[in-house]
């Protein structure tokens, strides 16, 4: 048997993945949203029998084994935390929490409990454009080492549909392009290459700061475009540049990864690859068309293809099996696990300070929680020392 799902949240990545997990044989018996009149009316869209504005009532009921935390950042440590220690597998949303101080909670909990699935939805690792261009990659079709890797990726205005103030408008809050397409491209470096960022530079603006909608007291600082520099530990560099600074819904991605013989890149779903001095080749077109009812989503496709293969492997995951834990790891193996949510919220957390500070950042990955009350505990120490 799947297992039951409760969902957290009722946005749009909500409304396309619902009929995806009922596509694919899953039971959803469970929504909550802050307001229970949101819940309400998301439970009578989608069919969900049971909605709530009080998280317990969704993480207690015997039917839910599986939690989509697909809220606002705020909330992701503290539902993914309590959902793992009561014995529900955790699929959380990108950014995982707010900072590294919230993914560290979600990491704890993770390691307490190995035998539940703990994962992040960085959808991208399961876009077949990039599994190919990974194994690629592994097969050596470049025939030298990866010397550059440079992503554009545009899109509409992410504040564009949005009635009114809400989180996406607050970059604290976990909102803008560095924190909802950023984290998708920091994970994808690793994804494709194994190596992790040492140092980054970065320039983050926000250019809208008011839109038909938004327009009262409170201004958008969450930023509508960023491009930042990553340097990884091999000496691989990255360029990035993202841009929701642009009219319309239209989203164009190109990823290309350079060697000094040849070049693999993808440009939207395909993936098209040159060595030597040949001509392009076209390595997989992206022919497949989605099987969801799902019509005009504000997500882009490349977004909704990965979602559609994640939850796929998640099936696979869960499938009858003789193990003990209930699932196998195989299927969602090369999924963002807690560990990798904790070093995109280090990288990005470095992005933000190399641009308030105009240079290079080294990329620092907590180990254990910050210190709320540095100067207490400094006098703290001085009191010690003292009296010793």
């Amino acid at each position: 048997m799947l297992p039951g799902i409760g969902v957290f949240g009722t946005g749009p990545v909500v409304k396309v993945l619902v009929p995806v997990f009922r596509e694919n044989g899953f039971k959803i018996e469970a929504i909550w949203s802050q307001t229970k009149q949101d819940a309400q009316e998301a439970a009578r869209e989608l069919k969900i029998p049971f909605f709530t504005d009080t998280i317990d009532e969704v993480l207690l009921r015997k039917d839910v084994d599986l939690i989509f935390v697909l809220c606002p950042p705020n909330l992701h440590a503290q539902i993914s935390v309590k959902a793992l220690g009561i014995g529900k597998h955790v699929v959380c949303d990108k950014p995982a929490g707010l900072n590294q101080a919230d993914a560290l909670k979600m990491v704890g909990a993770g390691q307490y409990y190995p035998t539940l699935i703990s994962l992040i939805n960085h959808s991208f690792r399961f876009l077949p454009a990039f599994v190919h261009m990974k194994k690629a990659l592994k097969e050596n079709f470049l025939q030298s080492p990866v010397t550059l890797i440079d992503i554009r990726i545009q899109s509409g205005s992410i504040f564009g549909d949005l009635d009114s103030f809400d989180w996406k408008c607050d970059d604290t809050m976990g909102g803008g392009t560095l924190n909802l397409i950023g984290s998708h491209v920091v994970d994808l470096i690793t994804f494709l290459t194994g190596q992790k960022a040492v140092k980054v530079h970065g320039v983050v603006r926000t250019f809208t700061k008011n839109t038909d909608n938004i327009n009262g007291i409170r201004n958008i600082s969450a930023p509508d475009f960023c491009t930042f520099q990553m340097e990884l530990e091999n000496g691989i560099l990255v360029t990035a540049t993202l841009n929701s600074h642009t009219v319309g819904s239209t989203f164009n991605q190109d990823v290309m990864v350079c060697s000094s013989t040849g070049h693999l890149v993808v440009r939207g779903g395909d993936l098209f690859g040159r060595k030597n001095k040949g001509t392009e080749e076209v390595i997989y077109l992206d022919v497949e068309d989605l099987q969801i009812p799902v019509a005009n989503t504000v997500l882009p496709k490349t977004f909704v293809k990965g979602l559609c293969k994640m939850v796929a492997a998640l099936r696979e995951a869960f499938l009858p099996n003789n193990e003990k834990e209930g699932w196998i790891k195989e299927p969602v193996k090369s999924a963002a696990t807690f560990e990798d949510g904790l070093y995109v919220q280090a990288v990005l957390s470095a992005i933000r300070q190399s641009s308030q500070n105009r240079q290079w950042v080294k990329v620092k990955v907590l180990t254990e929680q910050p210190d709320k009350n540095e100067l207490l505990s400094a006098v703290v120490r001085r009191t010690a020392i003292t009296i010793s």
